[in-house]
């Protein structure tokens, strides 16, 4: 319980991650249920409260789109129903399009995104950052001003 508590206390852990380092650390998967379930029972940990902090986090901070937030979650032993979940109800709080619009500005504000290899720049990073590809294509094709 000791190394779980330590382990949670650098920051929040979903219920994944804390059974996959106390297997690490050499516990039986038994010890790691009764610690997990003392954990939940305290409220120390939530997947769902996790989720939806992570995802709104890295949204907000981070500028990702809902595929790279998704592929995190994943990476963070998250279930798929809750991914979904999580990613619908960010979205409501952050407009993927407009998100989107703001880091190319903020990435390429010095100059002509009509170039070719600006231009394939660009949308790279989008992908990267996890934004679809309508997206990226809608806002590469517009007015160079708007974008």
């Amino acid at each position: 319980m000791q190394h779980a508590l330590r382990y949670l206390g650098y920051r929040p852990r979903s219920e994944a991650e804390i059974r996959s380092y106390l297997r690490r650390r050499g516990y039986l998967p038994a010890v790691s249920d009764q610690v997990l379930e003392k954990l939940r029972s305290l409220n120390y940990i939530d997947d769902g409260a996790f989720a939806r902090n992570w995802a709104l986090t890295k949204a907000q901070s981070r500028g990702y789109g809902p595929r790279r937030i998704e592929q995190e979650l994943r990476t963070k032993g998250i279930v798929p129903s809750l991914i979904r979940e999580v990613i619908r109800e960010t979205l409501d709080q952050c407009d993927e399009r407009t998100q989107a619009k703001k880091l190319l500005a903020k990435r390429f504000n010095s100059g002509n995104i009509r170039d070719l290899k600006t231009l394939r720049r660009a949308a790279a990073f989008l992908q990267r950052r996890g934004y679809s590809n309508q997206v990226i294509s809608d806002l590469l094709r517009g007015p160079n001003d708007e974008a």
